[in-house]
Parts: structure tokens; C-alpha cells; sequence
């Protein structure tokens, strides 16, 4: 790679915020997703772009090393760095794991059932009628030229509404309509998380928040779950330099594992978020999933002020294919967002946001087939796993779509490579950690019908045993020198 050119496409690399690394690793990685730095593109010696760009050679050996540990380049000795192989954008975790959900988005294989995504695999015949209705509506909309930044009014109150009846009163200027709750956590990124700011966050936890912080340049912080939701206490794992700039929790119906956060480690929780004086995202994207039918205080519902953000969708209730998402937060937190809002896109969907109107009217019932359904697919699941599958354990999930598994031994990355080959893909535990920990892990989802399901544990259980087999097999053999 000529020096001079790649010092071009590099630009104000250091005009923002953060260490001087992160904003070069960053600027490069952006090179290497838009394909400027192709597979195989050989990146300038340490010493020769650190003389260039008028830095110590540290920051760059810094800048190569983060970009090494998400996969996006190889340093060997001797033969220097050099882009990796293609691979997706934003699928690679930073231990180098892909993010599955992204990657069979993006890529979907053939001839492979998916339980990497953990969402409704068609949209209910409620979802129809809400568009029928959608349209009567939006056929009588006059005066209204449809760039909604904050989110249609008439939904804003709707929302509103809704968490005045769960006992958090709000009102229309506290919501922000947004497409998806994955918008709704990367507005809120931008909004308060600059490079080089510390994220605090569960381990495991929802793999495309991972991405989300990550990709703004955050330096994620994980905690051990157990304690967060067991005590409301969000202890870093490391040592920080300095405060978090945000933290991120699901305290209800917990993706990956179905656990719902007592009412006490709720009022810890957020209690901890104002003294501390660290915004809080509370992602109740799967919350209306719970099996048992008392729906939890969100964590705004503990504390006033600016502190606490709600985040929450229709995708896990309803369809994924509704992309409508919205964030409760504090009135001054919500002007904010909407200006930010406004410079990315100048609103969602009206259509879209319409049905959701309707669909807000019968969330009740919608809710209560949608549970009814889950927890029928969770105990099948869970029986064909304890005929096949003995030697996995897991704990029954509270609510969600997911069970959070435990392998007796081995390595779910390898595994997971195995259970594709036998035609059923699945998400390893790293995935969900962003440190790449939880090794042994692997999440299963309760979506699809019992047949299915029956058919994906039979092949986890051909799977498992060739992969077990295998193990064993090597370890009667040991390299004898």
C-alpha cells in the first residue's frame, strides 16, 4: 500500500474525541469495510506511518493491534500487517467470533435452519388487519407532509399512554419514534458515547448492542450477570479509568438467558444510575414476553430524571418486519435525540406507524397468544433436549425466546462450525460476551414450530456426537515424543 495515498484516505483521522489509537483504528477499519483497503492489502510498517502521521510508534502498534483482535488484519513477524480475508461488515466480534444474527441477515445460507435469530418467523394476521386499518387512516390525512423526526404525533401519545398505564407516567414529548429499537440504541450511542468512552454492559448480552458500541469507538466494560440481575449492582469485571459513559442492561426477559430482574435489584439498579450520574439504557425489546402475565416496572419507573432510557420495539412481539421502535427517556433527553434523529433520516414510516397505532390497541391479546405460544415451544424444547441431549444443561427460561445452554465440555465455536455442516446453525456463547468468554455457551431459541424444533435437536444431537466423539478419540491418542 502506498504511504501516501492511504495518509490521504486517511484525512482529520484525529479530529474527534477519544485516544489518538482508537480514532486511527477507527478511521482504518472504516477503509477496510468500504473496501478502499482490500483483503490482502499490505498496511505500512509501524515506524514509516508513525513518522508520516507525526505520532509515537506505540499509537500505531495500538491502532494495528485492536484492528488484529477484530479480524480485520493479520500481523505476523517478519512478514508485517496486512488486511484479513473478506468478510461482512460489522459481523466480527472483537475476539474475532462473527455476530450471527448480522452475518445470516446479510448472508443468508441455503439449506440451513436458523436458530441464530431470535424473532417471530412470520407476521400474525393481526399485524395485516392493523395495515387494513393503517390505510383507512392514512387515506384521511390531510395537511401533513409526513417528516415526523420524533415520531407521528398520534403514536407518540399512544406510547405515551401505554407507560402511564405499566405506573410511569409520561407524556408525548418523552417518547421518540424510532425504526426499530436497534435505531433507538445507536441514536442514543451517538448521542452520549464518544471514542474512547467506557460502556458499561451484562455479559452475556445482546450481541448487536455489542456492535453498535463497539463501532462508535466504545470501550466495553462487561459485568457478570448473575450479580446485576441477583443484586442490581453492575460490577466491572477490570479495573476503569474514569466513570462509564452509558451502561446497557435487559432486566427483563433477558436475551440470551430469560432471566427478569427482581423488583429490589430494579430499584438498586437505577438508584445506582443517579448517583452515580451514568445514563442507563433499559432495553425492553423483549419485555412483553414475560410467562408470567405481571408485566415489571421499567427502570424509569424507580427514579426521576435523565438517568434512565427506555428502549423497546415491536420486532419480538409482533414481527420483525414492522420496523417500529421507540425510546422513553426525559424530555430534554428526547429533544436531543429528535435533532439528532432529523440529521440521519427525517422520520420513519407513517404507514408503518399507523398500524402500530392499532396494534397498541390490542397488545393485550396479541400478547397473551404470543406467551401461550412461546412457553408451549419452550417446554417442548426443553424435553427434547433432556431426551437427547442429556448432558446439557441450561435453566428455564422466565420469559423471551431463548434458552441459554451449557456444553458438559469442548468449545461451542467448534461445535457450532459442526451443527451448520448437519444443516442447523446456531449461535455460540462468545458471541454474546464481548470479551469472547462463555465458551461452553449456546443459545437456542423456542420460535419455530415443535416439528422443527424436534428436527434441530436431532441434528444437535448428530452433531454433538461426531463432535464429542471426535474429542475423545484425540485424547486417547496424545503426542508422545
Amino acid at each position: 500500500m502506498d504511504v501516501e495515498r492511504l495518509i490521504g484516505w486517511l484525512g482529520r483521522w484525529a479530529s474527534g474525541r477519544g485516544p489518538l489509537y482508537l480514532l486511527l483504528a477507527i478511521r482504518l477499519r472504516a477503509l477496510i469495510d468500504d473496501g478502499l483497503l482490500p483483503p490482502g492489502s499490505a498496511l505500512p510498517p509501524d515506524r514509516v506511518l508513525a513518522r508520516r502521521l507525526a505520532v509515537g510508534r506505540g499509537t500505531v502498534v495500538a491502532a494495528y493491534d485492536l484492528l488484529q483482535q477484530e479480524g480485520r488484519v493479520i500481523r505476523r513477524q517478519g512478514s508485517g500487517t496486512r488486511v484479513a480475508e473478506a468478510e461482512l461488515p460489522a459481523t466480527r466480534a472483537a475476539d474475532g467470533v462473527s455476530n450471527p444474527l448480522l452475518l445470516h441477515v446479510l448472508d443468508p445460507p441455503d439449506g440451513v435452519t436458523l436458530l441464530t435469530c431470535a424473532a417471530p418467523i412470520e407476521p400474525p394476521p393481526e399485524l395485516i388487519e392493523a395495515y387494513q386499518e393503517a390505510v383507512t387512516r392514512l387515506s384521511g390525512v390531510r395537511h401533513d407532509i409526513g417528516y415526523h423526526p420524533a415520531g407521528y404525533p398520534d403514536l407518540r401519545r399512544a406510547l405515551a399512554e401505554y407507560y402511564s398505564r405499566r405506573g410511569l407516567p409520561t407524556g408525548p414529548d418523552q417518547i421518540l419514534v424510532t425504526n426499530g429499537g436497534q435505531q433507538a440504541i445507536s441514536l442514543i450511542t451517538a448521542l452520549l458515547v464518544a471514542p474512547g468512552d467506557t460502556v458499561r454492559i451484562e455479559s452475556p448480552t445482546y450481541p448487536s448492542a455489542i456492535e453498535i458500541f463497539r463501532d462508535a469507538g466504545a470501550l466495553l466494560s462487561p459485568c457478570d450477570l448473575a450479580e446485576a440481575h441477583d443484586r442490581g449492582v453492575l460490577s466491572p469485571r477490570e479495573p476503569e479509568v474514569g466513570k462509564p459513559a452509558l451502561a446497557y442492561v435487559i432486566p427483563t426477559a433477558h436475551n440470551p438467558t430469560g432471566l427478569i430482574m427482581p423488583p429490589l435489584a430494579r430499584r438498586r439498579l437505577a438508584g445506582w444510575a443517579a448517583a452515580a450520574d451514568v445514563p442507563v439504557i433499559d432495553d425492553e425489546v423483549p419485555a412483553e414476553l414475560c410467562f408470567d402475565d405481571e408485566l415489571p416496572f421499567p427502570l424509569a419507573a424507580y427514579v426521576k430524571g435523565e438517568h434512565l432510557i427506555t428502549v423497546a420495539s415491536l420486532s419480538k412481539l409482533i414481527w420483525g418486519g414492522i420496523r417500529v421502535g421507540w425510546i422513553r427517556a426525559a424530555t430534554p433527553v428526547i429533544s436531543r435525540l429528535a435533532r439528532l434523529r432529523a440529521i440521519h433520516d427525517l422520520g420513519g414510516d407513517v404507514l408503518a406507524q399507523l398500524a402500530a397505532i392499532a396494534l397498541l390497541r390490542r397488545l393485550d391479546e396479541i400478547r397473551q397468544a404470543r406467551v401461550a405460544t412461546l412457553k408451549h415451544r419452550h417446554d417442548h424444547l426443553r424435553a427434547q433436549l433432556a431426551t437427547r441431549l442429556p448432558s446439557w444443561s441450561h435453566q428455564p427460561a422466565l420469559g423471551g425466546q431463548t434458552l441459554w445452554v451449557r456444553l458438559p465440555r469442548g468449545d461451542a465455536g467448534a461445535l457450532a462450525q459442526l451443527t451448520a455442516r448437519h444443516g442447523v446453525a446456531v449461535p455460540p456463547g462468545p458471541s454474546f460476551d464481548p470479551a469472547g468468554e462463555h465458551v461452553d455457551r449456546l443459545r437456542l431459541p423456542f420460535v419455530h414450530p415443535e416439528a422443527e424444533l424436534t428436527e434441530s435437536v436431532a441434528r444437535l444431537a448428530a452433531a454433538w456426537a461426531e463432535y464429542d466423539g471426535t474429542r475423545r478419540r484425540a485424547s486417547l491418542h496424545p503426542l508422545v515424543v
